[in-house]
């Protein structure tokens, strides 16, 4: 994407109009205070001029929250950390966006402001809750869609209108000034046109506010970047009985991009889907009538039929079927646990069907809880999640999937939803403490200073290549080392590996290099730059040029 923030703006105007029709907006902004925006943020800034979309049950200062009902509406004088935190890193707000109200549904139909059409086929649904939000990033109105998910709300709308979603681990990303569904369940989820993109954002979000009693610190040992190959859990086909035919077809077609993952091993979803029952079909919708059943109650104008009707039913249940079903809730937690923990991600589809406006219209209840069967379960089993686009339905229609993972596997979700979209695996993130290291040479697995490495916590990640631009030299060190130079023209892609350590041992393993090598930044084939083995040039110019061999270890054989 263009570092320049005014083109980027100009980009996401040219498309506001697109997503209103489709009803994405309930406070656009000003268009020409967005260009003012823009035009006074740093170049330098991380998030110089990508463009927002923001949900309007998340608070946005300046910007009315509705939550989807008119009379709900308040206007903040501060922002919710997630969306300052973006702000902060150069982001500029583009509007608040439609929304099943209270973020009550994944349909996208339930607001006093209007549907939100599926941008691919105006007479489906686009999928809520964060309905207005997914539309605004698929149309290019948007770089980041802001939204929740409690149920699904960010993933249902992702895998309908083609985009990512990625659903944080629970208070990972701060809740507050985010009017809540199901406190202590909702996620702010963010919806993309990559994973890298999404990625970032969430990097930027993810800080620990003493402030929201929800806010989790992510434990030590968080893990960072998914191994290669990655272990791939995938349902049995009895779990999949619900699929309508194109979302059968499109699935089997997404394993085989699946296999190239790594290995498949087919797991039990029963669990899973058992717990996902819960969050409409048991109390726990009783949170909601808690969080605001009262304010429907007194305001009934305005008010969607089909969640009234939710809230009200709420009215009828006693504490010990709450009781039940927390208890309920932690035997399936039990049950499920080793069922994950046998594999990296679990990967299912995201929804089953692709329902047109109408059928909506004729079961509004029925087919909200059919595109829940594999998204509702995730924050009741406390897991993390990532929705990427997965092909096409006979329909036309996009077909997603969605990476399971346990509570703060966030960026193993991430790097499988990147490595199936065919994306660079996104850079480790602040809270897993780890960090990249590009090798070369004596450091490679085998070789003779690779112990330096797995002596402080490293493993490697997966066999690469670098982007075409490098020489390779035979150095003459002890132990024998290559020397590998960035050159202007004439430069080829030399074998490497990606591996990662702890970040408070990298700098320890740094001290360990010595001259002529140095740590520098490497880039990789598929575009990622990360720390790595670089030469000075000076040592390069009296050396062996073993570029031909196309890496250390080809040389190594060849002089066998």
């Amino acid at each position: 994407m263009s570092r320049d923030p005014g083109a980027r703006i100009d980009v996401a105007l040219a498309a506001f109009a697109h997503a209103d029709e489709l009803g994405a907006w309930i406070t656009p902004a000003d268009a020409e205070a967005v260009r003012a925006e823009a035009s006074g943020r740093d170049p330098a800034d991380l998030l110089a001029g990508w463009t927002l979309a923001v949900k309007d049950n998340i608070d946005v200062a300046g910007f009315p929250t509705t939550a989807g009902h008119p009379a709900f509406t308040r206007t903040p004088t501060t922002s919710a950390p997630a969306v300052q935190a973006l702000v902060d890193a150069g982001a500029i707000v583009v509007g608040k966006t439609n929304l099943d109200q209270f973020a009550t549904g994944l349909v996208g139909t339930r607001s006093p402001f209007g549907v939100c059409r599926n941008p691919h086929a105006p007479d489906h649904i686009a999928g809520g809750s964060s309905s207005g939000s997914a539309v605004a990033v698929a149309v290019g109105a948007a770089d980041i869609g802001v939204g929740t998910d409690t149920a699904g709300s960010g993933r249902v709308p992702a895998a309908l209108c083609g985009i990512v979603a990625l659903k944080p681990t629970r208070g990972l990303v701060s809740t507050r000034g985010v009017v809540p569904a199901v406190a202590g369940l909702d996620c702010v989820a963010l919806l993309a046109r990559s994973v890298g993109e999404a990625a970032t954002a969430l990097d930027v979000m993810a800080r620990f506010d003493p402030a929201d009693p929800w806010s989790r610190r992510p434990p030590a040992g968080t893990p960072a970047l998914g191994a290669d190959p990655l272990r791939v859990g995938v349902p049995r086909a009895v779990d999949l009985a619900d699929l309508d035919a194109d979302a059968a077809r499109a699935w089997h077609v997404a394993l085989d991009a699946l296999a190239q993952l790594g290995p498949l091993h087919e797991v039990d979803l029963s669990a899973y889907l058992d717990a996902g029952a819960l969050l409409y079909q048991g109390a726990f919708v009783a949170a909601r009538r808690h969080a605001f059943g009262e304010f429907l109650a007194t305001h009934p104008d305005g008010a969607d039929p089909t969640v009234a009707r939710i809230v009200e039913g709420a009215g009828g249940l006693t504490a010990d079927a709450f009781a039940a079903d927390i208890e309920q809730l932690q035997q399936l937690r039990r049950v499920f646990s080793p069922v994950i923990d046998t594999v990296d991600v679990v990967a299912v589809p995201t929804v089953g069907s692709a329902p047109t406006l109408a059928a909506v219209a004729g079961d509004p209840v029925g087919i909200n809880t059919a595109l829940g069967r594999y998204t509702n379960g995730a924050n009741l089993l406390d897991l993390c999640a990532a929705a990427v686009p997965a092909g096409t339905r006979a329909d036309g229609l996009p077909f997603g999937l969605t990476f399971l993972g346990p509570a703060f596997s966030d960026a193993v979700v991430a790097t499988a939803a990147a490595r199936f979209a065919g994306e660079p695996d996104p850079a480790p993130p602040w809270w897993t403490a780890r960090a990249t290291v590009v090798v070369i040479g004596a450091h490679l697995a085998g070789q003779s200073l690779n112990r330096q490495l797995t002596s402080r916590g490293g493993r490697r990640l997966r066999q690469t290549r670098t982007a075409p631009v490098y020489r390779l030299y035979a150095l003459a060190t002890e132990p024998p080392k290559p020397g590998l130079v960035r050159v202007d023209e004439g430069g080829a892609a030399i074998a490497a590996e990606l591996w990662q350590m702890p970040r408070d041992r990298f700098g320890e393993f740094v001290l360990d290099v010595t001259a002529p090598l140095t740590i520098g930044t490497v880039e990789l084939a598929d575009g990622s730059h990360h720390p790595g083995f670089l030469c000075e040039g000076m040592a390069a110019a009296n050396a062996p040029d073993i570029t031909h061999y196309g890496g250390w270890l080809a040389y190594l054989e060849a002089q066998q």
